[in-house]
């Protein structure tokens, strides 16, 4: 049975973005006040403007820490656990649903990346100030290579 070969395909933003946005399972990796990482198993998408985004609540240590420490890492992954991943380095910013139109209009950006259209808009909006949510956003400044699992190709 022949081994399969770990792989690393370095990449160019667009193309790193084309490979993110069909993979909705990711880990946001922030940084809590002492320093040491907090990860968090989350769903996102990419935005309009090629931020990765998370839906979370404001007061979730995500979120929290986000805000005081906009450094962060996401780990987007594939369905299939033997799949390909690539680790994304960028900094973040917090919108919360009840800071008006404009935060609300990037909460229908996220819906409609990921899911597609809702058959009420308005009802979504409205259930999206009433939960209280906040929209991570993270731009991205570096990433690794997309890579898979496997073994060095001197042992394949």
């Amino acid at each position: 049975m022949a081994r399969k070969v770990a792989s690393n395909t370095k990449v160019e933003r667009e193309e790193l973005l084309e490979f993110i946005r069909p993979r909705h399972r990711m880990v946001l990796i922030t940084r809590r006040s002492d320093g040491t990482p907090q990860a968090s198993p989350v769903t996102g998408g990419v935005d309009d403007s090629g931020r990765i985004v998370i839906s979370s609540y404001p007061e979730r240590a995500k979120t929290r820490n986000a805000r005081l420490r906009p450094e962060v890492s996401v780990l987007v992954l594939s369905d299939d656990w033997d799949g390909a991943w690539v680790q994304v380095d960028g900094h973040a910013d917090v919108l919360e649903a009840a800071d008006g139109p404009s935060a609300l209009d990037a909460f229908v950006e996220y819906f409609r990346n990921i899911s597609g259209e809702h058959p009420d808009w308005a009802q979504y909006r409205e259930a999206m100030v009433t939960q209280g949510k906040a929209l991570v956003r993270v731009t991205p400044d570096r990433w690794g290579p997309i890579a898979t699992g496997g073994f060095p190709a001197r042992l394949a």
